[in-house]
């Protein structure tokens, strides 16, 4: 599997950061963009809750569709793991997988948009229910640390793994069982979630 070297910074201003970009000289490679996704596991979630610590997702990323197994070592910069794949149709992937066994735990909905600086990938994401953040991804932690500082990064503020680490950075009150991935619907135009208020 591919290691991904990346770092996210939380509650980021993308007006702010484009700005930033464009004055080091980086590229848009693609605005933003509207994605939707499912999140699939066995009925039991054996690949989420067991050792694997993994899903399986089909993404629409509007100019294609990706499929990708997803695995987390680690809350750290190198833990991710990944095997991707571009597919042809987001829906007949899905009926693949439900035909073999899985289901579709979440139908999620993010946005965006990716910048290119020294080698660098820097997307800005956002999604329902949590502020702006921005992840940079490189071949090396160097890189990463290096284009965090270009752009004006802390890295002691640094984040490591999924988009549950922005979620729980946000909303500190979640508990280990209590996921965007285990909520059916992640859309932006659905009211804040039961598991996202107060208790």
């Amino acid at each position: 599997m591919k290691t991904e070297i990346e770092a996210k910074f939380l509650k980021c201003n993308h007006e702010d950061l484009r700005k930033k970009l464009r004055t080091c000289g980086a590229v848009c490679e693609k605005p933003m963009v509207l994605m939707r996704r499912a999140i699939l596991d066995y009925p039991d979630h054996r690949l989420e809750a067991g050792e694997a610590n993994a899903y399986v997702r089909v993404r629409d990323e509007g100019d294609k569709v990706t499929l990708t197994f997803k695995q987390f070592d680690s809350l750290s910069i190198d833990g991710a793991k990944e095997i991707d794949t571009t597919v042809g149709s987001f829906s007949d992937t899905i009926q693949i997988f439900e035909a073999i066994g899985l289901e579709v735990g979440s139908l999620q909905e993010s946005k965006r948009e990716t910048w290119r600086l020294d080698g660098c990938e820097v997307v800005l994401d956002e999604w329902p229910w949590l502020l702006p953040y921005v992840e940079i991804e490189a071949t090396s932690e160097d890189e990463v640390r290096r284009v965090a500082k270009q752009l004006g990064f802390d890295w002691s503020k640094a984040v490591f793994g999924d988009v549950m680490v922005a979620y729980r950075a946000q909303y500190p009150f979640l508990t280990e069982d209590q996921t965007v991935g285990r909520l059916a619907q992640v859309r932006f135009a659905d009211p804040l979630p039961d598991i996202l208020l107060p208790q």
